[in-house]
């Protein structure tokens, strides 16, 4: 009998026990995200607060956008809220998700493919000149339940600014033309231009700084129409056709260009800088190198000036009138960049202002403007670096190369 009594007492107990397990803590039903800036260009970070949680709750934030392809991309990071019912995003840091530490911006450039490797994985919204604009939701979760929602938007293309495609044919040199709104001051036109991936790269880049007041150039020199198939025999006259072309566009300070060249084109934007310094008022390097290298993929001349092959050997910068500034990572494992920009530094010692900004961490992707996500890997190259470094690094030199080229 006692012993009857006593396992009806544990079940009793056990039971109880079993409830309290089960029950669910107490959780919000809505919440509000505030943001300062719902539209904005895509390099200006946005402040974003979530309040009307319970003091001390756990809630996950995510960010969603899709790419030109269709494809979903996905960021989330979970957070405490303070005792407030607060949870800052510009101050908080998460406990865990998709980035780490205390960045308003995590949730975006952090962002990773539903499918597919992050670490070779690139997004893309879309040409900014056929769409100017890229939405991101934010949604807050609490308890397995979407209690907030809200879409901010990323633009490429400030109000006002216009943009034109060029042709090998009708203009001389085949990219696309971006300016900015009629009436605003005169400004440095900005000649951008990529590497061995060939086409017209520096799509974004170029929008950005027209929307920043430069009149810029995207401009293509191999593998796109008109132009040649591979990155061989390029004419330097061809990027100096570019910069005249530049210069006289409204809005442009008739004097000079500044150059943006990255990887295989800051080559080209060096040796600019160098046979033509009367063209080129500043020079941007991203992950220099500083040796003239062979043509690629099959070799033979890259460049040529005056129809005579530029040697493979050290880039002189004994003609270079204008600063020059390099940005490289410290990881690049596609070349050693931070070693090239370094000795590109000491041969301008004595001949022309520069500033240097290495990142340690960061790869060969450490440029140029920040919060877009990106990988580790353009296939089938490993660039070095990690997704959270060069995202560091893009974030603290976006802002020197805008006044980089603003200035007089």
């Amino acid at each position: 009998m006692e012993i009857r009594r006593w396992l009806a007492g544990l079940a009793v107990v056990l039971v109880v026990g079993a409830g309290a397990v089960g029950c669910s803590a107490r959780s919000s039903t809505a919440a509000t995200i505030d943001v300062d800036a719902a539209v904005a260009l895509a390099d200006h970070p946005i402040e974003a607060r979530v309040t009307g949680l319970l003091a001390r709750e756990a809630v996950t934030v995510a960010a969603r956008a899709t790419d030109r392809t269709g494809q979903p991309w996905h960021a989330e990071a979970t957070f405490e809220a303070d005792g407030g019912g607060v949870v800052d995003l510009a101050r908080s840091a998460p406990a865990s998700g998709t980035y780490t530490g205390v960045d308003g911006m995590g949730l975006f450039w952090s962002m990773r493919p539903v499918t597919g490797d992050p670490e070779r994985s690139w997004f893309s919204p879309g040409h900014p000149e056929t769409k100017a604009a890229y939405d991101v939701r934010l949604t807050v979760t609490a308890a397995g339940r979407e209690i907030a929602a809200r879409t901010v938007t990323r633009q490429w293309i400030a109000p006002g600014v216009t943009h034109r495609a060029l042709t090998a044919a009708a203009d001389g040199v085949a990219g696309v033309l971006f300016l900015p709104p009629p009436g605003a001051e005169r400004r440095p036109g900005v000649l951008v231009f990529g590497g061995s991936e060939g086409g017209i790269s520096g799509r974004y880049d170029a929008a950005l700084f027209a929307s920043h007041g430069h009149p810029a150039l995207a401009l293509g020199y191999f593998s796109a129409p008109g132009l040649p198939d591979t990155l061989r025999d390029i004419p330097l006259e061809y990027f100096a056709t570019a910069a005249r072309l530049l210069r006289q566009q409204p809005g442009a300070d008739r004097d000079a260009v500044v150059v943006n060249g990255a990887s295989r084109g800051a080559e080209a934007a060096l040796l600019l800088a160098q046979h033509f310094p009367d063209l080129v008022r500043g020079t941007i390097l991203y992950s220099p190198n500083d040796t003239v290298s062979q043509g690629f993929p099959s070799g033979g001349d890259a460049w040529t000036i005056g129809g005579v092959p530029v040697p493979r050997s050290a880039i002189p910068v004994d003609r270079v009138t204008g600063p020059v500034l390099t940005i490289a990572g410290g990881d690049d494992r596609l070349w050693p960049a931070a070693e090239q920009a370094r000795r590109i530094m000491d041969r301008l010692d004595g001949t022309a202002a520069y500033q240097s900004l290495i990142y340690p961490d960061a790869g060969h992707a450490v440029g140029s403007f920040p919060y877009l996500a990106g990988g580790t890997f353009a296939d089938p190259w490993e660039l070095g670096g990690t997704r959270e470094a060069d995202a560091a690094a893009r974030i603290d030199s976006w802002p020197q190369v805008l006044a980089f080229a603003a200035a007089d």
